[in-house]
């Protein structure tokens, strides 16, 4: 195992909205609220959480079931470090995605699927 799973991000127009949306429909509350980035989570400390990103003018929503929009949505993986999880990540076919930062790095699975190891927090 590299890490453990933190969290599942979609993309959408209004983070806000959305979160209340799935607070309704789903075990879970709203633990942290800003305009641009909402978390869910089934109790205070509890993961992995559900979070909506804002994404500004130019969101498309999916199509279902076809491909030409397809979903947008990704998942964070917390590792203790970042640069052992990169190695381990790379050597199963993940590619970089030219994004890193301080707290997280962003990848690409073997099918062009994007998600991000992420720093521990605490």
């Amino acid at each position: 195992m590299i890490g453990t799973w933190e969290s599942l991000i979609l993309d959408c127009p209004d983070p806000i909205a959305l979160g209340h949306f799935y607070e309704q429909l789903l075990p879970m509350q709203i633990v942290v609220e800003e305009p641009d980035w909402v978390e869910l989570a089934s109790g205070p400390e509890s993961k992995p959480l559900l979070v909506f990103q804002k994404v500004d003018d130019v969101y498309t929503p999916p199509q279902w079931p076809g491909q030409e929009v397809p979903q947008q949505m990704h998942i964070d993986v917390r590792v203790e470090d970042l640069d052992v999880g990169e190695a381990q990540v790379l050597a199963l076919g993940a590619v970089k995605a030219g994004s890193d930062h301080e707290t997280f790095r962003v990848y690409l699975d073997p099918a062009g699927h994007p998600f991000c190891l992420i720093a521990p927090t605490d």
